[in-house]
């Protein structure tokens, strides 16, 4: 009855994460581990955001995207990772019930606006390229501010609407969630009534479909790039061009490799050691390599970075 299951929901105030019992000997190698990752990845955004910012050279659209791309991934690892840790060095894992709504949102709001982030790049580069003489119209400041404002709408319409969806369920108990974080499909194991798999439908095919469209969008700019990069006749040429696109092709490779493994993987049934794991992969792994990706393919935000380090630590040389 409706009484019984209003009861229901109210026992459930809280969430065990049990995510990392499955390693109770290597908690305190990971914690070391994924501190050190955490960090290198706050400061390797901050260091490509404090360059794009004080270059006036690197004050263009491609930049001023990668500088939003830095946003949202450190916003998105502020969501989880700190949590992660501190469960990591504590015996007790437990999330209260509005703590894990808001981790659910954080996290679906700035994961999925990094996706929109990384489709804009790949337009950005496809006008860049494809249409250089109407670039400085297509990509005017105002454009490139509205781009950037629809992402950020986007992923909060998206963890919103995910969020509601799955804590409007009921949750009859236990509350043992196999994860490290309040990720979907392990609620969805503990959630119970008739709506259950209608949700869990539901919410697959707006996040496969949000990410699917993204990843075709981004698929479709790279073979008009391409068709006009084999169109120029110098080898320099074609080279400068592709260099332009490297470091974004490369994350885009990584972000949705990783992404599809964790949203196309076969149901079926999955140990927590490898869910675990494949979760680090895409909340730790992916956040990590993105500053080092972006920082050495590409060539001119490379040379800035080691200009503006040496002029920091060696003032009197410059």
């Amino acid at each position: 009855t409706a009484s019984m299951q209003t009861a229901n929901r109210s026992a459930v105030s809280e969430f065990i994460l049990i995510g990392f019992s499955a390693f109770p000997h290597l908690q305190l190698m990971f914690f070391l581990l994924f501190l050190l990752m955490y960090l290198f990845t706050l400061l390797g955004n901050l260091l490509i955001m404090a360059t794009i910012w004080g270059e006036r050279s690197l004050h263009t659209p491609m930049y001023l995207f990668l500088c939003a791309l830095s946003i949202s991934e450190i916003l998105y690892t502020l969501a989880i990772i700190p949590r992660m840790l501190a469960d990591l060095l504590s015996a007790h894992h437990s999330i209260a019930f509005v703590a894990c709504s808001n981790q659910m949102f954080f996290s679906f709001t700035f994961g999925f606006t990094h996706s929109f982030l990384l489709t804009i790049m790949g337009y950005d580069r496809y006008v860049a390229i494809c249409h250089p003489l109407r670039y400085n119209v297509l990509m005017s400041p105002r454009a490139c501010a509205c781009l950037v404002a629809w992402s950020w709408v986007g992923g909060s319409v998206m963890g919103l609407v995910v969020t509601m969806a799955i804590f409007h369920l009921t949750f009859c108990g236990p509350n043992e969630v196999h994860h490290f974080a309040c990720h979907v499909p392990p609620l969805l194991k503990l959630a119970c009534g008739e709506d259950v798999p209608v949700v869990a439908k539901g919410v697959g095919l707006v996040c496969i479909t949000a990410l699917l469209g993204c990843f075709l969008l981004i698929l479709l700019s790279y073979a008009f790039i391409v068709a006009a990069i084999l169109r120029i006749s110098s080898a320099e040429g074609r080279h400068k061009a592709f260099s332009t696109c490297a470091s974004h092709l490369t994350v885009v490779i990584v972000h949705y490799g990783f992404a599809s493994v964790i949203y196309l993987k076969p149901k079926g049934p999955q140990s927590l050691e490898g869910d675990t794991l494949m979760g680090i992969t895409y909340t730790v792994l992916t956040p990590f390599l993105s500053p080092i990706i972006f920082s050495l393919r590409n060539k001119e935000l490379k040379v800035t970075m080691k200009k503006t380090l040496l002029s920091k630590l060696y003032p009197e040389k410059i």
